[in-house]
């Protein structure tokens, strides 16, 4: 087959090369980029898309789905999805019921209150929540941050009233101001944290929370409320007298093979 010599008029150009002009948008007043910036900062994904060309009555149906979700999925609940519930609310509670009570310990606060923190947080979720995936309750770190920042104010073995009332108190403005980020949908300030200082919050909540657990596995008496490593190795070195040593090494060997099992 020959070769066809492509030829183009004089003064036009190959369309391989041919250059199409953008025009610059124009700029846009100060007030309404920033209208703009804020929209796309707290609600990124257009809550209220929804609502527009609807009637009244339909916007408040759709309001009311909006913040309380049950509304949304109750209707289509069936009893396959019941059955599959059950089983998981009981594999969740046979974990949560000792945990929560150990989260109470790290709180110095009686059991009941781990017991209550672990089924009423869940309870109200299951109304306001909009995740099925998402667990929800008491952590190790705030338990184990209340003990020490309410046991530096208050003994809670010489006033457990008082420590109590502290304890409901703290816990309170805690939820107002969670409650606070979420009514005004400041979520996007988690987008600043950078992936290394994640990993090291949870591996330094991991260290102190272990390192706390010495108290109950040596079985000591005194133990420091301080939560840095040197105060607590100190405190476990200087009542070295008193570990039961047995006790500490029947544990081990015991948990060993349950978590072996678990990570195999």
């Amino acid at each position: 087959m020959g070769t066809e010599d492509n030829t183009f008029p004089q003064g036009a150009e190959e369309p391989h090369r041919r250059h199409h002009a953008v025009e610059a948008p124009e700029p846009q007043p100060f007030l309404k980029s920033l209208q703009y910036s804020v929209k796309e900062t707290l609600f990124p994904d257009d809550p209220f898309r929804q609502f527009k060309n609807q009637t009244t009555s339909r916007q408040v149906v759709l309001g009311l789905k909006y913040f309380l979700p049950i509304l949304e999925w109750a209707p289509r609940y069936n009893f396959k999805l019941f059955k599959s519930d059950l089983i998981a609310g009981i594999t969740i509670a046979s974990l949560a019921i000792p945990q929560g009570i150990s989260y109470a310990k790290l709180a110095n606060l009686p059991p009941i209150l781990g017991l209550y923190s672990s089924f009423v947080p869940p309870l109200v979720y299951a109304v306001l929540g909009s995740s099925k995936d998402l667990a929800v309750g008491t952590v190790a770190v705030g338990s184990l941050l209340t003990g020490a920042m309410l046991s530096k104010e208050v003994d809670a073995e010489k006033d457990p009233k008082l420590y109590l009332h502290l304890a409901f108190t703290a816990t309170f403005f805690a939820g107002v101001l969670e409650a606070s980020l979420g009514i005004f949908r400041l979520g996007f300030i988690v987008d600043f944290l950078s992936h290394a200082t994640i990993v090291g919050f949870m591996g330094g909540a991991a260290t102190v929370v272990s390192l706390q657990q010495l108290k109950g596995i040596f079985g000591l008496k005194h133990f420091t409320e301080a939560t840095d490593v040197i105060s607590v190795m100190r405190s476990v070195f200087s009542q070295t007298h008193q570990v039961c040593l047995f006790s500490a090494l029947d544990l081990g060997f015991n948990f060993l093979p349950f978590n072996s099992c678990i990570v195999y």
